[in-house]
């Protein structure tokens, strides 16, 4: 999903939570967009470290680039992992989930982390692309050492 998605989606779901739990501080409520929209910064760490350019234009170019690679293995019926997302895993979840025990912001940010997720997923079910992120970091890095 296009980060302008995760942008405007994560308002919308930070103001629904303001609506329905109004109480809430509104840092907390920052957290929570936060955790929705800067979790895709793994994305840009992955272009920096392939291409070796700090360019934020420079990383959506090579997304898209990533993107019409994909599209044309898939169409040869080539089903190939993409890049792999460190904050997207559920591994980085579960320890944000977890830090939430020392400070509770953490909830917060997990929540929309969460929310960020749920919204990948079903995103790349209906690009049938799923099969191109892996979740989990131990599978990685099972599949790293195999290949090493």
């Amino acid at each position: 999903m296009l980060p302008k998605w995760h942008f405007l989606l994560g308002i919308l779901f930070t103001t629904l939570v303001c609506i329905v739990f109004s109480e809430t501080n509104l840092i907390y409520l920052f957290l929570i967009f936060f955790g929705a929209f800067f979790i895709d910064f793994d994305h840009y760490m992955v272009a920096v470290w392939k291409t070796g350019k700090l360019g934020l234009f420079k990383a959506f170019e090579y997304h898209k680039k990533r993107d019409l690679e994909a599209r044309r293995l898939k169409n040869k019926k080539i089903r190939r992992k993409g890049d792999f997302h460190i904050f997207h895993t559920f591994e980085f979840h579960l320890l944000v989930f977890l830090l939430g025990y020392l400070w509770v912001g953490f909830f917060y940010l997990v929540v929309g982390m969460i929310f960020h997720s749920l919204l990948d997923i079903v995103d790349l079910t209906v690009r049938d692309y799923l099969y191109r992120r892996e979740f989990f970091l131990i599978n990685w890095l099972r599949k790293k050492i195999r290949e090493s």
